[in-house]
């Protein structure tokens, strides 16, 4: 009779196994020994026991190995499907377990990572220099009673900036820029800490009377713009002109811009020059308002951003003509500033040979127009054969395009010489 019941489900497993040869206590398969458990887990008492247990449940006729106080079962074909699933409460201390132990790798990980970011920001910070204090250069610079002061800034190299500039914006009680973080970085360089509000072109109009209410309650207000001084081509004309409105004084505190840097280097100018700015974006505009400039006597400086000067040189070309002179100033003051003076009719082929002759900001000064020198006495003889043999509108055309001239001048000279064909019209050279 057996001591402790073996379960009828292993019995089925184990009836499979083939008997040994005699004298061997291995089973016949080279399975897992999972049945062997049964010496221990299953079946307890002596050997004989043991073995009348196991030979009485299964077949007399088909006995299975025993040796010893052991009863070992072996698959045939497949592992023996014994029951060895855990009790729940054993299941769950496990995944507990788990659980702890990945919640305990996942803190770990987060604190070696913020030891390594606490390190590494101690050490960059460590290795910077001291933040600057400015110190006062004892240059009196603010006016007696508060006031808009307008402030010249660099156009690139921090270092153009003016000693009266830097104690100005270094004394008002607010700055107020077309770019805070521009500026500030301005400002950071020469250890300033002049608070810094935003006024630009989307918001000038509001800004302008919360600057006026500033002045009022007794602070000084400095305006700057990202580049050079304001209101030339940049936002700031409202608010000076709100700032005068209200009876408050207006300071200029002079220093660089891009115009007369530009104009100063181009070796065009002897006399009059006019500063025209921005074109309009529109082509159609934009030719309309270059026709109406082609005939001043004056050398042209236009602003231009990088993604349109293509289309304004070829527009300046066709309505100016091409041997008027250009200076194209590019990036001035900064690292990669360059200056080339050419016609007007090579500069196409001057941006075309480098992409990089694209970027950045542009000043463009074009030579007077051609009235000041004088019309060529070639561009006289051709216009005075052509009026006699073809409609003016035509010779003119062919004047122009042959001479490069521009249209208006040459229809204006024809329009005299049809009048008075008998007259020199060409006006003398010194």
């Amino acid at each position: 009779m057996c001591v402790e019941r073996i379960e009828q489900h292993d019995i089925e497993a184990a009836r499979a196994v083939r008997h040994p040869a005699a004298g061997s206590c291995e089973p016949a398969f080279g399975g897992v020994h999972k049945a062997g458990l049964l010496c221990s887990g299953y079946a307890c008492g002596s050997a004989a026991k043991v073995r009348v247990a196991a030979q009485s449940d299964f077949n007399e006729n088909d006995p299975r190995p025993v040796c010893g106080d052991k009863v070992d079962f072996a698959p045939a074909r497949a592992n023996i499907a014994i029951n060895d699933r855990e009790p729940v409460s054993n299941k769950m201390r496990r995944r507990q377990r788990l659980r702890a132990t990945a919640v305990d790798q996942v803190r770990w990980l987060e604190a070696r990572c913020l030891r390594r970011l606490f390190y590494h920001l101690r050490d960059a910070f460590m290795d910077l220099p001291e933040q600057p204090h400015y110190q006062s250069s004892g240059i009196r610079a603010l006016h007696a009673s508060p006031a808009l002061y307008v402030v010249a800034t660099p156009l690139g190299n921090l270092g153009d900036i003016t000693l009266r500039a830097l104690e100005t914006l270094a004394r008002v009680d607010v700055i107020a820029a077309e770019d805070t973080r521009h500026t500030r970085r301005l400002l950071d360089h020469h250890g300033i800490r002049t608070r810094v509000v935003a006024v630009h072109q989307h918001n000038e109009n509001a800004a302008a009377d919360g600057l006026v209410a500033l002045i009022e309650q007794g602070q000084h207000v400095a305006l700057v713009t990202d580049a050079g001084t304001p209101a030339v081509s940049d936002p700031g004309a409202r608010v000076v002109a709100r700032v005068q409105r209200a009876g408050f004084p207006v300071v200029p505190v002079p220093g660089p811009s891009a115009v007369t840097t530009a104009l100063s280097v181009s070796g065009l100018v002897e006399g009059r020059f006019l500063f025209v700015g921005f074109l309009p974006s529109k082509r159609g505009a934009r030719c309309s308002a270059l026709e109406s400039l082609s005939g001043i006597a004056a050398a042209l400086i236009f602003y231009e951003a990088p993604h349109r000067v293509a289309e304004c040189v070829e527009d300046l070309v066709t309505i100016l003509g091409g041997s008027r002179e250009i200076v194209v100033a590019r990036e001035l003051t900064k690292m990669h500033e360059q200056i080339a003076r050419m016609p007007l009719s090579a500069v196409s082929a001057w941006f075309a040979a480098d992409a990089n002759r694209l970027r950045g900001e542009f000043v463009l000064v074009v030579s007077p127009a051609l009235e000041e020198a004088g019309i060529s006495t070639e561009a006289d003889k051709l216009l005075r054969m052509l009026v006699a043999e073809m409609p003016t509108s035509r010779a003119v055309k062919i004047v122009c395009e042959l001479m490069h001239l521009p249209k208006k001048l040459v229809y204006e000279y024809a329009l005299a010489l049809s009048q008075k064909p008998d007259i020199d019209l060409v006006p003398r050279t010194r």
